[in-house]
Order: structure tokens, then sequence, then C-alpha cells
């Protein structure tokens, strides 16, 4: 059982975590300082217009001393180049006086915490109404726009409360940003906890099949979802997987049975004859015994020789892949073969391993004159493209039942007459496997005259 940290659902929701965290942070943030500045935007807008009306009457010639009769319901400080304060809102002071006389422009937020504002004149000024409710309590966020006038004497400081209401709103809302944000990311990080713990039910269930599942007993087959996800196909693999395991596995197991009874029977005859051999020296020829024996040998090479011939052609793929010419295929097989006609209609260019070729068509030769009653022939041909290697005899032919299975391995038709004469039922099976390894088939064609078995094989440039 792996460590809950380790686990797939553990790092997905973890992953959902940090990812939907950093996000909401981000957006967050991203929505409370928009908004902060929305609201500093319009107390400067403000600000900046007060700024101008103090000028605009300072430029008509009114002095600083008239600005409390003319300008109401503004926040603004008056000071001359030398910094000297001429004018303001009573109990209020925020220009800055310049070391060097100059004077600074620009737009500027500050705080003014409570009991910074001097309540004794704010009666009598027009500007009280600008400074809010209870400013002693409360504080202010006051914003400021500086701006001189036309003669440049003075410096105007312009200033207005950020909208208490809206920052108020605001704040409210950072705090429960602050604390919301964590939680809903939590929140999203258990949604993918639970959502991929139920979405890993069928491959939990798919595991636990497939560890019970042992070498012998390759019939079982995993369940499979109902829904079409991947989990859904990935059980179907599964399923078609061990499908084709357990047909594996059976026909290993019956290949290696009767493997191992068509060996067992050579060996006795073989053993049988050296017993007699021994026993009774004196009553048996032993140069007839001798030729009988090496007769067995000569059976069990030749099925070994089958035998790991098949184990290798079980790889599906040649060992070697280059351009054959069936029409000398067919001439190397046919030489000193007595019996055997061959016609070549075409010569295609294969691609394969010529020693797996002939041997092949020594098979089927082979087949067709165990069987034919006069002669046998070859034919060489095109047709739709691909390579066709034709072998007819005149022979009791193959029934219709058996022309698919006669292909498999250790099947006999002949099984009435001895084993020497009919062989072990592996020459047909070596020519289909051969066959499919160079991308071709081999099939019992219709034939009224006896057998036809066709071969087809792609040729070399559809192949490159």
């Amino acid at each position: 059982m792996p460590k809950a940290w380790r686990s797939t659902r553990f790092r997905v929701a973890s992953t959902a975590f940090l990812t939907s965290l950093i996000a909401l942070t981000v957006v967050s943030a991203w929505l409370v300082l928009d908004a902060q500045n929305r609201l500093g935007n319009g107390a400067a807008q403000v600000a900046r217009e007060r700024a101008s009306a103090v000028v605009q009457v300072l430029n008509t010639g009114a002095t600083p001393a008239d600005l409390r009769l003319l300008v109401r319901a503004s926040i603004y400080e008056v000071t001359t180049q030398t910094g000297e304060r001429v004018a303001s809102c009573p109990g209020l002071r925020f220009g800055t006086i310049v070391p060097d006389g100059g004077f600074e422009y620009g737009d500027s937020v500050q705080i003014l915490k409570p009991g910074a504002v001097d309540l004794a004149g704010r009666e009598s000024v027009g500007c009280a109404n600008a400074l809010g409710e209870d400013p002693e309590r409360n504080g202010l966020r006051l914003h400021v726009s500086a701006t001189v006038s036309g003669d440049s004497k003075y410096r105007v400081y312009g200033g207005a409360i950020v909208d208490e209401s809206g920052q108020a709103a605001l704040d409210s809302v950072r705090v429960t940003l602050l604390a919301g944000v964590p939680v809903i990311a939590l929140l999203i990080g258990a949604i993918a906890w639970f959502a991929v713990r139920r979405s890993l039910r069928p491959v939990e269930a798919i595991r636990s099949e497939v560890a019970e599942i042992g070498a012998h007993d390759l019939s079982r087959r995993v369940p499979a979802p109902d829904s079409a996800d991947e989990i859904a196909k990935l059980a179907e693999t599964m399923n078609i997987m061990l499908a084709r395991l357990d047909a594996a596995v059976t026909r290993q197991s019956r290949f290696t049975s009767d493997a191992s009874h068509e060996l067992r029977t050579p060996l006795a005859s073989l053993r049988t004859q050296l017993e007699v051999l021994l026993a009774h020296p004196d009553r048996l020829d032993w140069r007839d015994a001798c030729r009988n024996a090496l007769l067995d040998i000569t059976r069990l090479q030749d099925l070994v020789g089958d035998l790991v011939l098949l184990g290798k052609l079980d790889n599906a793929e040649p060992d070697r892949a280059t351009p054959v010419r069936l029409s000398e295929v067919v001439e190397s097989c046919l030489s000193g073969r007595q019996g055997v006609r061959a016609e070549i209609d075409a010569d295609p260019t294969v691609l394969g391993d010529r020693g797996r070729l002939e041997r092949l068509l020594r098979n089927l030769v082979d087949n067709a004159q165990r069987h034919t009653r006069t002669g046998v022939e070859v034919r060489t041909s095109l047709v739709d493209g691909f390579a066709v290697l034709t072998v007819t005899d005149d022979g009791p032919g193959i029934p219709a039942a058996d022309r698919e299975r006669v292909f498999d391995r250790f099947v006999r038709l002949d099984d009435g007459r001895a084993r020497d004469e009919g062989g072990a039922g592996l020459g047909l099976a070596i020519v289909a496997e051969i066959a499919h390894a160079h991308g071709g088939t081999v099939e019992v064609a219709e034939y009224d005259g006896g057998a036809r078995l066709v071969v087809r094989l792609p040729l070399a440039d559809a192949r490159s």
C-alpha cells in the first residue's frame, strides 16, 4: 500500500489546492488593487478640480485671505514660493515645504489619523462639509493634488477624501478574500481528492483482479465500468491482452504436449530396438538395428529442427530481409526432384529471407508429393499486385471442413497411415508461419482435381 502523500489522489489534490490558491490570490489582489486605484483616481480627480478652482480664484486677483469667503466646501492649502502657509482649510496642514524654495507637483495620498484634525475651527469654515463625518474617530484617507497659480506666486494643494463607503466596502472585501481564498482553495483540493478517489475506484478494481489472476487462470477478465472514458478503454485493453495471453498459453501448452508426444514415439522405438539388440545380440542383425535406429534419429533431428524453426518464426519477422526472385526459389527447390513441373508465368520479387522461402516451397512440394498420384505443378504469377506461388497435386484433395485447421501445428489428416510416412504435422504449419512472417497468406484454394495451395506475398516495392 503506497504512502498517502505518494498516492495519485494526494498529488492531484495538492496540485489543485496550490494552483487554485495562487490563481485566486493573484486574481483577488488584482481586483482589490484595481478597486483601490479606482477609488483613488476618483478622489484625485476631485482634488485636482478643487486645486484648479482655488487657482482660478487667485488668478482673478483675489488674495489668500479672501478664499474662505469665495471658496466653499473645498479642502485646500495655499503656500508661497518659500513654503509659507497663507491660507488653508482650518485644522489641516498637508503642504510640504521644499528646502530649496521650489515647488512640488504631482499627486499623493496621506492618511490623517484620528485626532489629527483641529476641530476648533471646523464650524466656521466652508470646507467643514468636505471633511466627512467624525474624522477624529475614523481618520481620513486624503488624496492631495498640487498646482501653482498663474503668476507662480502660490502653490495650491487641493484635497479630497476617498469615498468612505466605497473604502469601507473595499476593506470588507479585502478581509473576506484574505480569509476566503485559502478556504476556497482547500475546498477545491478536497473536491479534487474525492473526485480522483472516485475516478480511481475502477482502476483499483482492475488492479485487484489482475493481481489475483495467475498463469493457470487466464480465463478471468477484469471488470469494465459502464462509462466510455479512458478507464473503460483500459479495462477493454486489459481484457483483450488477457484473451491473447490465454490463447497463447493454451496454444503453447497444446504445442508442448503434442511435441512431447511426437518426440516420445521415436525415442521409445529407438530405446526398444537398442534394448532388444543388447538382450539378444545373437538373434538380430546389428546392421539392420543400427539402420532402423538411424531412421529414428533422423526423424528426431527433423522434428527438433522443425520445432526450433517454429520457435524462431513466432517472432513474426524474418532474420534477414533482402529482395528475392521467386523464380530462383523455385529453381533451387525443384532441382533434382522427379515428378514436379514448374510454370513461371511471372517472375515477381519479394522482400524476405531466401532460406525460409525455400523452406516454405520445399514443405509444400513435399506435402504434395506425399499425396499426388501422377505429379505436382508449381506455378509463379503476379495477381492484383501480389506475388502468387501455387502448388497443385492430383491427389485426394483436402476436405472443405479441414482447409483452415490443416495449417495448425501437429494436425494430420492421414492419421491412418504410419507416422514415418505421414510426418509430424508441422510442415504446413511452418508454411503458414513463414508466409505470415513475410506479410503474406496461405490458403487451400478450390480445385476439383486434387489439392491446390496458394501463397500470396507482397512485392518488394510494396514493402519498401
